[in-house]
């Protein structure tokens, strides 16, 4: 069976191992693209967009860790 192409925010949450809280506000902030749908206004988040979301984080992280490299305390200079 093929995936859904879209996502609840608790199917997200799942999927990222956070909370639906978490989700909705990368939904809100508009980090996570995703459409409300129905007269209640529930969000839908597409497949496809969490995996370039995904993508993203993950280049960010790389961009981070580049320019804050890891030094163990013994190697930090003297204040």
């Amino acid at each position: 069976m093929a995936s859904p192409r879209f996502l609840t925010l608790a199917d997200v949450a799942e999927v990222l191992n956070t909370s639906s809280a978490q989700v909705y506000a990368l939904v809100r902030r508009g980090d996570l693209p995703a459409i409300k749908i129905g007269g209640r206004g529930q969000w839908r988040v597409e497949s496809e967009q969490l995996e370039q979301f995904i993508e993203r984080m993950y280049a960010e992280t790389r961009t981070f860790v580049d320019e804050h490299p890891y030094v163990e305390a013994a190697e930090r200079p003297e204040p």
